[in-house]
């Protein structure tokens, strides 16, 4: 069976994660061990011992998870299994450059918390918002956009995820008009989401500039696993394409749907996820519920999932 591994973004951390594996795998350890000397500070401790506070911060939620991401994916290679394609939602295509060789993972980590404080920096706290609009049909959402963006403030979608749900992102006020007037047009839901700025959206631009210098310091290879990009849904190899879907990727919308839809259509009939959560689980099953799914975030999600591909080795 031909399996694509598949990295979550921001939003799955929580304190606590990771401790189980962490204590069993010489590898886990190591990953957080080489994270904490790239960052110059614990994030190991942050991860487990929190607070949650602190952890929730932009800056530090996005190494946390990369680090616990790459952990996970290290524990399945040491096992002997590696995927077909990889991929990954938003900060999560980071982990995914990791395990394709294109990144080295303390530059990864090291890359993801500046690309934490330059989409914060973007948008003074407050001024920003998200909100996840359910089940509205795409032209909608966009129409919607684009008409409260000409009249209130810079609103837009940023986030395909899976059918029937889409994200907006955009000035506080924009996306909130926005989200009413879709709640009007027939959306089940508009759910203001917990976040401190407007990810993905043409507000991230002044982070994709400073991120773009950063990405010139570090080197960026060519990919050993083909890697499907969030910004056009499309398999990529280069590394010159990679480094340049990933400046584009911070201040433009994630085509979750498309990204999905791309790797099926390689071959692919099993999807793992490989980081806290199953947040990239529940799309799959919603884009196409044909797929084998499994995922990987602690001892009891590991055991499940080894006899899975044991079973289709």
């Amino acid at each position: 069976m031909k399996l694509a591994f598949v990295f979550p973004g921001q939003g799955s951390q929580k304190v606590g994660m990771m401790q189980d594996l962490y204590n069993e795998y010489p590898i886990v350890k190591q990953r957080f061990d080489e994270a904490d000397e790239a960052l110059g500070y614990s994030i190991t401790k942050l991860c487990f011992e929190g607070p949650d506070t602190e952890l929730v911060k932009t800056a530090n939620t996005q190494p946390a998870i990369l680090t616990a991401s790459v952990a996970c994916y290290e524990v399945l290679k040491e096992k002997d299994f590696t995927p077909d394609v990889v991929g990954g939602h938003s900060l999560g295509e980071y982990s995914a450059l990791v395990a394709a060789g294109v990144l080295n993972f303390q530059d990864a980590v090291r890359l993801v918390n500046k690309r934490g404080q330059f989409m914060q920096e973007a948008v003074p706290i407050g001024e920003g918002a998200m909100a996840a609009i359910l089940a509205l049909p795409r032209e909608q959402v966009v129409e919607i956009c684009e008409k409260v963006s000409a009249t209130v403030g810079s609103v837009q979608a940023v986030n395909f995820n899976c059918p029937g749900q889409i994200v907006i992102a955009g000035a506080k006020a924009a996306v909130e008009q926005a989200a009413e007037e879709m709640k009007a047009a027939g959306a089940k839901r508009a759910v203001m989401l917990p976040v401190s700025a407007p990810f993905h959206s043409r507000l991230m631009e002044p982070a994709a500039a400073k991120l773009k210098l950063e990405l010139d310091k570090v080197e960026v290879r060519d990919a050993q696993i083909p890697v499907v990009a969030n910004v056009n849904g499309k398999i990529l190899t280069k590394a010159e394409d990679i480094k340049e879907s990933l400046v584009i990727q911070a201040a433009h919308p994630v085509l979750w749907e498309d990204c999905v839809a791309t790797v099926i259509g390689t071959g692919v009939e099993g999807f793992v996820e490989c980081g806290p959560g199953k947040v990239l689980t529940g799309f799959t099953k919603k884009i196409n519920k044909d797929m084998e799914l499994a995922n990987v975030e602690d001892l009891e999600s590991l055991q499940k999932t080894l006899e899975f591909l044991q079973g289709v080795r």
